[in-house]
């Protein structure tokens, strides 16, 4: 115990009496200060006061009209509190006890009303009284005390609906409270607030009755920018709701985007025969063949044609004219390095020499390396010239009857892997669009019978599933149905899956999905078998996005015994969530990626791939799951850091970003060289058809660092994929100001990282030719732009950096840094365009593809 000669408890008891001084003497100094009107003021409030007080209810009443009065007059700068509440502050503990004496119940209301604007401020954090007294007072008068006490008030609210639903109390009493708030914030650009408050209370459906021209716009926006961080079933609740919002104000191109996103046929059909506009009509069309949506009922051959994408080939000639990039490339135009024929074997070089051809000239139906007359690099053998002879299809890409008539004379050819490249074009010339007669399905069904050999028959079921994809036509399953049994030869049974998954991808197929879970559960000795990878992906591709459908599914798998289960489901469950941004399912897999396996640990990879799948959809969770790829880079087993570079790839495709360049620069040079091949194979991917000059400067010097002959290999492939198109296609599934994705573009996308899991088995060893699946994904990057007549109009764009305008009111800067164009042109991952004129008006707000503009009857006609 310290004595009272303690110098130190002396200086304590010294300094607590300044102290007192100090606030005494501010105290003092505040009265004083205080000015002869400020002191009026404070004694008319302090009268008020006692006048509320008092038991005479005329005289309460006359003395809280007085002060209500007060309050509502009072004006204040914005760092300073209004007098009346700076004076009131003293008296709200003694007001809410008096509130409790107050018998008459007009006084009792206008004093609730007092007593929850004090609350605001003055109440204890969590009572929850600004809210008790508001329900107590006039709550058709909610917006008296202005913006800010009416937010405050939202916010109680919000918490107040949990506490009661948690209790299963009654809650009736919000909502009509809320119904009384909603239309304040409509009506005074609060759109936010009030859809957040709706979704607060489960609502939401509820903003439909407040919507009018002025604010559905800045309304649909908010909520589809929210989308992106409720779970599900929320989410799905936010796009129906948007969804009936389009369709009550008429924009239909809008709603045709939402409907495409619930992936819901039936409304999509509906809104599509809905339109009597028949230009719009035709803009419809172009947003249904982007997403390879053929189920339509219409039969018009000029809805028709769009919707086929029929004219994609002609169009995509078009922009290479007008771009003056329409002239062939050549291997060495792409490589631009020394010869390494002393570095790569003969056959290896001649191999990454068709693939850079190939993706190069993509689409552009003409080269310099193959369709030459008497071309000696048609003379490859076995699995090499079906790779040669299926670049072909990539060269006429689009173009069904130039394509079909090139490969026809390898189709009756007596050399089977000539014929198995041939089917395999056949597939690949087809891909994303549809003709009547079917011609890959009436080439290929020839060639899948018993009498033709396994390789033939496997390139014509790959070639069935990159056609058709998408298009989930029973008919053609019923033709590989046989293919799924057990008899069958356990490559061709995965194949078969594959095209499976590929036709029916994003679809939740029950009869599919049942053919291929019974493959799994009766053989699964096919899954020791080196493709059984693609058994599982087929699968895990039928439930694409489709959430919570595929749970039974998993279930199911849980009963295998093998290895390779865990790796089927997987698969299901990351495809199933994909660009979904599911934070609990991105914490599971990081979780398995932490464990430490030494053996049957392949599904690893595929969790790692499944983080960057979930979370490619929103940019938030896409910057979070890189910084987790860090972790995971130095602290995973070595089958987890392999599949890394090839998350990397997959979060950032065809957008070279730079730290996921420096990113994979780096481990381009690591010591574990599947790590090596992979991050060089990334490169290409997150560089496709974009020309990037760093890039192919990274590429070049690696091909002077590196001795090992497959990451050479490699880097020749990421060259090819560098230059796709001549930098006028793109890998991003991503479209529609990224709302959309394609599910056979993203599709094709995996069954390419899939291989590259296991490089060795499938691109460095016979099976080159699943590169080939990336051709669903392959889509012209423009803005091409037609009149009504649907003749191309070359008009001005400005094309720049897109602006997040989410809860801005007004008409904000949508793009930044944008220079301008005229029509068609290219644009990158995250590039946005809008009109750089008033003449023409677009029929989508979506300014990306294929868009058609019409007239403005109120354009100011130019001064001569």
């Amino acid at each position: 115990m310290a004595s009272k000669n303690d110098p130190n408890l002396k200086t304590k008891e010294t300094k607590n009496s300044e102290d007192e001084k100090k606030n005494n003497k501010n105290n003092k100094k505040e009265e004083e200060e205080i000015s002869e009107e400020d002191l009026k003021y404070k004694q008319m409030i302090e009268l008020f006061v006692q006048r509320i007080e008092e038991q005479d209810p005329a005289q309460q009443k006359s003395a809280l009209v007085g002060l209500q009065t007060e309050i509502k007059s009072s004006t204040s700068s914005m760092t300073s509190v209004p007098k009346p509440l700076k004076y009131l502050r003293i008296h709200y503990h003694p007001l809410k006890h008096h509130y409790e004496t107050v018998l008459d119940s007009e006084n009792r209301i206008l004093l609730a009303d007092i007593l929850s604007l004090l609350a605001t401020t003055n109440a204890p954090v969590g009572s929850r009284e600004c809210l008790k007294f508001k329900l107590e007072g006039n709550i058709d008068d909610t917006f008296q005390w202005g913006h800010e006490y009416v937010r405050h008030l939202t916010a109680e609210i919000g918490e107040e609906f949990a506490v009661r639903q948690n209790e299963n109390k009654e809650f009736q009493d919000l909502l009509n409270l809320v119904s009384h708030i909603v239309p304040f914030f409509m009506k005074h650009n609060g759109e936010p607030d009030a859809c957040d408050l709706l979704m607060e209370v489960e609502q939401l459906q509820q903003i439909n009755q407040f919507i009018d021209d002025k604010n559905f716009s800045r309304t649909c926006l908010y909520l589809l920018s929210c989308a992106n961080y409720v779970p599900e079933p929320e989410d799905t609740e936010i796009f129906k709701t948007v969804l009936s919002i389009y369709r009550q104000m008429r924009q239909l191109p809008d709603a045709l985007r939402v409907a495409i996103r619930l992936n819901d046929l039936e409304i999509i059909e509906q809104i599509y025969t809905s339109c009597e506009d028949l230009t719009l009509k035709k803009q419809l069309a172009f947003m249904l063949a982007r997403q390879s949506i053929f189920s339509t009922s219409e039969t018009d051959d000029n809805y028709l044609n769009i919707i086929n994408n029929t004219k994609l080939s002609e169009y995509f000639h078009a922009l290479a004219t007008d771009l003056e990039v329409s002239e062939p490339k050549k291997p060495d135009d792409v490589f631009k390095s020394m010869n390494t024929e002393n570095t790569i074997p003969a056959a290896r070089n001649k191999l990454a020499q068709i693939f850079a051809n190939a993706f190069a000239n993509v689409g552009s139906g003409k080269d310099k390396l193959l369709l030459e007359k008497d071309s000696h690099n048609l003379n490859n053998t076995e699995f090499g010239l079906t790779t040669t002879i299926a670049s072909i299809g990539l060269l006429f890409l689009w173009d069904i009857d130039n394509g079909l008539q090139k490969i026809d004379p390898f189709l009756y050819s007596t050399n089977e892997y000539a014929q198995a490249g041939a089917l395999l074009a056949a597939g690949i010339i087809s891909a994303n669009i549809r003709n009547e007669c079917d011609p890959a399905l009436g080439l290929i069904n020839d060639f899948l019978v018993n009498k033709h050999p396994l390789n033939v028959r496997a390139c014509a079921l790959l070639g069935l599933g990159i056609a058709y994809a998408g298009t989930a036509r029973e008919d053609i399953l019923s033709s590989i149905e046989p293919f799924l049994e057990s008899s069958v030869d356990p490559k061709l049974t995965c194949f078969a899956s594959l095209a499976v998954g590929q036709i029916f991808a994003g679809t939740g197929h029950s009869k599919a999905t049942g053919l291929l879970v019974q493959v799994l559960l009766e053989s699964e000795d096919i899954l020791s078998n080196n493709f059984s990878r693609f058994l599982c992906l087929g699968l895990g591709l039928i439930y694409l996005g489709r959430q919570e459908e595929s749970e039974v599914t998993i279930e199911m798998l849980k009963t295998i015994t093998v290895p390779m289960a865990n790796y089927a489901m997987l698969t299901v469950e990351t495809c199933a969530y994909a660009t979904t941004g599911n934070v609990l399912k991105v914490q599971k897999l990081l979780q398995i990626c932490g464990e430490h396996l030494e053996k049957d640990n392949q599904f690893q990879g595929v969790a790692v791939i499944g983080i960057a799948l979930i979370a490619m959809g929103e940019d938030v969770g896409s910057e979070m799951s890189m910084r987790a790829f860090e972790h995971l880079l130095q602290y995973g087993e070595a089958e987890v850091r392999r599949a890394v570079p090839l998350a990397y790839g997959l979060i950032s495709i065809s957008n070279p970003r730079v730290t996921v360049m420096d990113r994979l620069s780096k481990l381009t040079h690591d010591s574990d060289m599947s790590v090596a091949r992979n991050a060089t194979f990334a490169l290409g991917l997150i560089g496709a058809g974009t020309n990037n000059a760093r890039i192919a400067g990274l590429l070049r010097q690696l091909m002077s660092y590196h001795k090992d002959q497959d990451l050479l290999f490699i880097v020749r492939l990421a060259q090819g994929l560098l230059h796709m198109g001549k930098g006028t296609v793109t890998l991003s599934p991503f479209y529609s100001h990224n709302l959309l994705y394609s599910r056979t573009g993203l599709a094709g996308l995996l069954v390419t990282l899939h291989c590259c899991l296991d490089l060795q088995n499938t691109v460095l060893s016979k099976s080159h030719f699943l590169l080939f699946s990336l051709t669903n994904a392959i889509f012209p990057r423009m803005l091409m732009t037609f009149d009504e007549s649907m003749q191309p109009l070359q008009i001005p764009v400005r094309v720049g950096q897109a602006v997040d305008t989410v809860g801005q009111a007004g008409k904000p800067k949508t793009i930044t840094g944008f220079q301008t164009h005229n029509t068609p042109v290219l644009l990158a991952t995250t590039d946005r365009a809008e009109l750089a004129t008033d003449e023409y008006i677009a029929l989508t707000n979506v300014l990306e593809g294929f868009v058609i503009l019409k007239k403005n009857p109120n354009a100011v006609p130019k001064k001569l």
